[in-house]
């Protein structure tokens, strides 16, 4: 998600977006872990997976504590 589109929400939308991003970064860490993955591919995609994530987590945390100080 670009930071630009995730500044023209509210923080209430914001919010909703941390709790989806936190759960599929728990589905897919859980699939991690429990080997769930055919082959070293789809592993590798998990991982940047997970990375993208986790940018995206910090990036709508950033925005939402902005607009709170503003």
């Amino acid at each position: 998600m670009k930071l630009e589109e995730i500044r023209e929400k509210s923080i209430k939308e914001l919010n909703e977006i941390v709790v989806d991003c936190k759960k599929q970064l728990f589905d897919l860490r859980f699939k991690k872990y429990t080997n769930k993955y055919e082959n070293a591919t789809d592993l590798g995609k998990a991982n940047s997976q997970i990375k993208e994530i986790r940018k995206t987590i910090a990036r709508v945390k950033t925005v939402i504590k902005q607009k709170e100080l503003a």
